[in-house]
């Protein structure tokens, strides 16, 4: 599938990978709103290293998973380790073999993988700080849903991370001509009045507007995504808060406490 908008964020991508200096790039934005597909779609999932934090795993979980990853691109047999220090030294050893012009590694949902008491973003300071700011070779790219995570422990970080970063991208929602774009190219067709109300409805979010299907109306469309027994978005809210807060009932909570405010 071909990007749609995001001239913006492809060009930083692009001057970053060709700036032949090291590169430590933070993607970030609320979920739904296409950073995975963003990153994977321009590099055409061609990763020296791709890997994706677990939603709600364990360290143990993540631990293992990061090492299944790292045995599929060295083709080597890597050990699972028990702690991020030793992960992220085996991942060096790996990198270090390679020999090629530009070295790309995708750590998606940064955030799930920073476990309580796991010491992970400390292990990834000292990945970076150590080794990954002197190779020029290397560009690391990060993506998380979580953005309070992102921006108080990555991006505005305080401690061995602090200025670390070489860019940051922040996705936004899609704009009505982004929408329309989109829309157009999985040939469904609105008119601009029904493109407003879908706006409204959606937010601009890509992957909502990925789901509509052509040949239905506006009102066809919500009814299947949202209220119809099998609707795919029918459990959405719930999924956003779980998948964003750990105390997600607290949020809810205060979310609709709000809402019936003007009920009463």
């Amino acid at each position: 599938m071909e990007i749609i908008g995001r001239e913006r964020e492809q060009s930083v991508l692009r001057m970053c990978y060709d700036s032949g200096k090291p590169e430590f790039v933070a993607v970030y934005g609320r979920r739904r709103i296409g950073k995975t597909f963003l990153v994977r779609q321009y590099f055409k999932d061609q990763f020296d290293f791709y890997t994706t934090g677990i939603y709600a795993g364990t360290r143990e979980e993540q631990l293992a998973f990061f090492c299944k990853r790292l045995n599929v691109h060295s083709g080597g047999a890597f050990p699972v380790v028990n702690n991020w220090f030793d992960a992220f030294d085996q991942l060096q050893t790996y990198l270090s073999g390679l020999r090629k012009r530009r070295i790309v590694v995708f750590i998606d949902e940064l955030p799930w993988l920073d476990t309580p008491k796991s010491r992970f973003t400390k292990a990834l300071e000292l990945f970076w700080n150590s080794w990954g700011c002197q190779r020029e070779r290397l560009m690391l790219v990060v993506c998380g849903s979580a953005t309070t995570w992102m921006t108080e422990k990555l991006i505005g970080d305080k401690g061995g991370l602090h200025n670390r970063l070489t860019r940051s991208l922040r996705l936004q929602p899609f704009t009505l001509r982004e929408t329309e774009l989109m829309l157009r190219s999985q040939s469904v067709r609105l008119d601009r009045y029904q493109l407003l109300e879908n706006y409204m409805i959606m937010g601009g979010t890509p992957y909502y507007l990925s789901l509509l299907q052509p040949g239905m109306s506006l009102s066809q469309n919500i009814d299947s995504l949202f209220f119809s027994a099998d609707a795919p978005l029918r459990k959405e809210y719930d999924f956003l808060l779980r998948s964003l807060f750990n105390d997600s009932a607290m949020y809810r909570n205060v979310i609709e406490t709000i809402c019936n405010c003007g009920h009463t």
